[in-house]
């Protein structure tokens, strides 16, 4: 088993060696690739299945798009694209985490287009995700933009110009129905929905007894509102009640702190909700430096290291994978078909599973539609 340690170590190596490549704006990463994959699966076969096909080269598929709510369409008339090889852009917030390079790692992988990544390493740093989104929209060789968003706001007005260009224009990672500006789609996952069935899981799983549960929040935005939010609604009804909740900042270093705090600070609480796996890998070193060993620790994302936990059962009780590599694949593939005209404005939401420890063997043992690999066989 890996220790916690070590998987950060690396992921350090690999985010070293990924922007060792090219440097592209103020602390940025540029990648170019071109391939395929397959969607994400729900709690069954069928998503192992769907893994399979993660970077085999084969053609995804994705579900049927949702309709946007009113005035968050823009119009396909607009797009610029006239045949040939389309390039696509992505535009992640930051390099830092794993989890916007597995998406990418499926946007790559798509074939019957072209595509590179702009960055800067941390997502913090809006200004320099707004400077290369200005860069895209400027380059007549760009057809498509793929782009992760966590403040919309700030964002909205460049997407506007972006899409008056004649780009298409999808935002990824994300179940935003009424982004501030048209988009021509959106394809992430309904997180409020996910994590609601993740916290009803969990006291499914209790033995009936009362549970304090701590949460530990990322930054302040429309990601962590519904992540978190939709643990607390799937606690409705229960005799499960959150004594606090804390800002992890996403990290593990910092949800390692914020768990160690908030465990001190009340001792009876005996189930942690982190809203991303990373803060969960620092939540349960926190647990393990306590000497708890009365905690459950829950997370979300599918991080590899996370599912390595879960399945060495070191740590980590269980995490909603939302399978990146799988969802950047379907990304790139609906943003080809908007380009050709073959698919209809939308909101694609890509399924997920509730890993355990009595699946997470079976998902590592398809390390094709994982990033990064699992660190041994399974």
């Amino acid at each position: 088993m890996r220790s916690f340690r070590s998987r950060r170590t690396l992921r350090a190596t690999l985010l070293a060696a990924t922007c060792a490549l090219t440097l592209v704006g103020t602390s940025a990463c540029a990648l170019t690739g071109g391939g395929s994959s397959a969607s994400t699966g729900s709690v069954s076969a069928a998503a192992a299945d769907r893994s399979v096909q993660a970077g085999s080269g084969q053609t995804p598929t994705y579900p049927a798009p949702i309709p946007l709510a009113e005035g968050a369409a823009a119009s396909l008339d607009k797009l610029s694209y006239d045949g040939g090889t389309p390039t696509i852009a992505y535009l992640p917030m930051g390099t830092e985490f794993n989890y916007h390079l597995a998406l990418y790692e499926g946007i790559k992988s798509v074939p019957g287009a072209e595509s590179f990544m702009l960055s800067p390493y941390s997502g913090s740093d809006q200004a320099g995700q707004l400077g290369m989104l200005q860069d895209v929209t400027s380059r007549p060789d760009v057809d498509a933009i793929l782009l992760i968003s966590f403040d919309e706001h700030s964002l909205a007005p460049l997407v506007q110009k972006a899409v008056d260009a004649g780009k298409a224009v999808i935002i990824i990672n994300s179940d935003i129905p009424n982004y501030p500006s048209p988009v021509d789609g959106v394809v992430g996952v309904s997180q409020r929905v996910a994590n609601k069935k993740l916290a009803q899981y969990a006291v499914q799983q209790s033995d009936g007894s009362p549970r304090q549960v701590g949460i530990l929040n990322g930054e302040p935005s429309y990601l962590d509102t519904e992540r978190s939010g939709g643990f607390i609604d799937g606690l409705a009804g229960s005799n499960w009640t959150v004594t606090a909740q804390v800002n992890g900042g996403w990290s593990v270093e910092k949800g390692n702190t914020a768990a160690m705090d908030l465990l001190q600070a009340n001792p009876g609480v005996t189930v942690l909700y982190a809203a991303n796996d990373y803060m969960a890998e620092g939540a349960a070193l926190a647990v393990k430096s306590l000497g708890r060993t009365d905690v459950q620790v829950y997370g979300y994302d599918g991080d590899t290291a996370a599912i390595e936990a879960i399945a060495n059962k070191d740590g980590i009780t269980a995490t909603t994978n939302t399978n990146p590599v799988a969802m950047g694949a379907m990304a790139a593939q609906y943003a080809i078909d908007l380009l050709n005209r073959k698919a209809q404005v939308g909101y694609v939401d890509a399924p997920t599973e509730i890993v355990t420890a009595e699946n997470a063997a079976t998902i590592l043992q398809n390390p094709d539609g994982l990033f990064p690999k699992p660190s041994q066989d399974y």
